[in-house]
């Protein structure tokens, strides 16, 4: 039978989450006619053994390297049969209610393209995880002022609302949508392909809801873990994610404020935080991917 949900994981070197995320997962879809998909970026740490041992229920797909969070997300769509996809990060616990009712609530619309839960931290306290649009200014507003109000915020107003864009640690979608808006953008290897995509569905015409009367905690680090390398790559790959989305979706006067703010970066990343002679040449390598030779700032 034709699953109705297509759930997709991409997973690297997670094996600390991954369990309890994939039991949350099995407990909390057992009323619904779904597949899920875990696709797999070259893990090390014995994350494809868990999935093949303990959960053999699941479609496993092994990539033969590391090809970032948006093209894995892509080859997991064109492995599934579902007519809705949920995107779901495996550093999340899913409650046994979430997906029955986010499903029933995008059916519930026609317009809407797609719809995210609140994402709460394990003591309960929220996560902002959405936004009307994001530039340098808006950024620097939500950082700032919105970011502090809503978490307070949405502990008295669990109001669903149109947004601009939703975080992609649990986001809900059609398939047809998703076909409409192109899927994944792969130049985006890690952060940010969630936004744009979100901003090209929105595009296409389709609401994109964010809906806090359900909430799945979002536990983190499953991306900023490991050695002090693997997070200063970590931070670079956000800064050129950031910097091809300005990019594309910014004005120029934005593209030009954050290009200011990044080389301040990068300088006092490179006089702080680089210690060891591998970090200093990671970061060299790293300022000349995203730069290149532009040099307008």
């Amino acid at each position: 039978m034709t699953p109705e949900l297509t759930i997709i994981l991409v997973n690297f070197n997670d094996r600390t989450h991954l369990g309890e995320c994939l039991s949350s997962l099995e407990k909390g879809t057992s009323s619904l006619a779904r597949e899920v998909i875990l696709v797999d970026n070259y893990s090390q740490d014995g994350s494809q053994e868990l999935v093949r041992n303990s959960f053999p229920w699941i479609k496993l797909i092994r990539n033969e390297e590391n090809l970032g969070y948006a093209k894995a997300n892509n080859i997991g769509i064109r492995a599934s049969r579902g007519e809705f996809i949920l995107f779901l990060n495996t550093d999340s616990v899913i409650p046994p209610d979430a997906l029955p009712r986010l499903l029933a609530e995008i059916k519930a619309d026609p317009g809407t393209g797609a719809i995210g839960p609140a994402l709460v931290h394990q003591n309960g306290g929220y996560q902002v995880s959405f936004g009307l649009k994001r530039d340098f200014w808006s950024e620097i507003l939500q950082k700032f002022f919105l970011n502090p109000y809503f978490k307070l915020a949405l502990k008295v107003s669990h109001r669903a609302r149109e947004v601009g864009w939703l975080g992609g640690a649990c986001l809900l979608s059609k398939r047809s949508v998703l076909e409409e808006a192109g899927l994944f953008d792969e130049n985006f290897f890690l952060y940010f392909e969630d936004i744009d995509l979100c901003l090209r569905i929105k595009e296409k015409g389709s609401k994109v809801i964010f809906y806090p009367l359900v909430k799945v905690v979002h536990l983190g680090g499953a991306t900023t873990s490991g050695s002090p390398a693997r997070r200063l790559q970590t931070r670079l790959e956000y800064r050129r994610s950031q910097l091809y989305f300005y990019r594309k979706h910014a004005s120029r006067a934005s593209v030009f404020l954050l290009k200011i703010y990044l080389r301040l970066n990068f300088a006092l990343v490179s006089l702080f935080k680089t210690r060891r002679p591998e970090e200093r040449a990671l970061l060299r390598s790293q300022r000349e991917r995203i730069f290149g030779a532009d040099n307008i700032v």
